[in-house]
């Protein structure tokens, strides 16, 4: 019924049943629940969720899949790319949709982004991320793996990693590691936030040049004494500071900081 993998898709099928029970034990789905899987590749997943729910909405990009994945009762299947994906339109209101996925190492990052740009209409995800990405997600500054990921995060979910999946329990096995974490948006920010986009894009940029001083890697958007005024040293380096630094920053800019 199913394809073989596709490298290009960063396909790695789930097989091992300890470890899906354990993640469906983690979702704890209600029959009532309306979840969204991204990538139900052959179904390790798909299967044990509509046993428990009275119907699951499915998006997959390999045609062949979505159409195995077709045949299953209760399957709502989208054949499209979940990058482009608009989960909002599956909501029935603030906060009524939950996520689930294996997401493919090479658009984990980008796909994340994605969705906290959604996050009015998500209760919770699990994801299965490479361990590193949930590393990056979770990092205290400071630390090699703190970075954008991280302080975007910060500002709009909460973060729970759950347990990691070692490569013998996909099809073909991945070189890494794996990690399930538990994503809950938050609907106000943890901590204030002038403008969204200026926050977004200050961090993008400070991150872009991450071994720079402040006052280098910002001189375009803000001067030593701006920097100084928001009570951050303008010789630091931006893994250095706590993410609501960033807000702190972004709050003394007059416009959006340029594309």
């Amino acid at each position: 019924m199913f394809s073989r993998a596709r490298k290009h898709l960063g396909q790695h099928f789930l097989h091992d049943p300890a470890v899906i029970a354990r993640i469906i034990a983690s979702i704890a789905p209600q029959a009532g629940d309306l979840v969204a899987e991204i990538g139900g590749g052959r179904g390790a997943l798909t299967l044990p969720l509509l046993n428990a729910l009275r119907e699951l909405h499915v998006v997959e990009l390999d045609a062949d899949l979505a159409a195995g994945l077709a045949s299953f009762e209760g399957c709502i299947v989208h054949h499209c790319d979940a990058l482009k994906f608009d989960f909002s339109a599956l909501a029935r209101g603030p906060g009524s949709l939950r996520i689930v996925g294996n997401l493919p190492y090479n658009i984990s990052t980008p796909l994340l982004f994605h969705l906290l740009g959604q996050r009015e209409c998500v209760r919770d995800m699990h994801l299965m991320l490479q361990k590193e990405v949930v590393q990056r997600m979770v990092a205290a500054p400071g630390s090699r793996d703190y970075g954008r990921l991280t302080v975007m995060l910060a500002a709009w979910t909460e973060l729970t990693p759950c347990f990691d999946i070692g490569p013998g329990a996909f099809t073909p096995a991945p070189k890494v590691w794996s990690t399930v974490v538990r994503v809950v948006p938050r609907q106000v920010p943890l901590f204030p936030i002038t403008d969204q986009r200026s926050f977004a894009r200050l961090v993008a940029v400070a991150f872009s040049m991450r071994r720079k001083t402040l006052a280098r890697s910002l001189n375009a958007h803000l001067s030593r004494a701006q920097i100084a005024a928001a009570g951050i040293d303008p010789g630091a380096r931006p893994e250095t500071l706590r993410p609501q630094q960033f807000a702190q920053l972004a709050a003394m800019l007059p416009t959006e900081v340029p594309r």
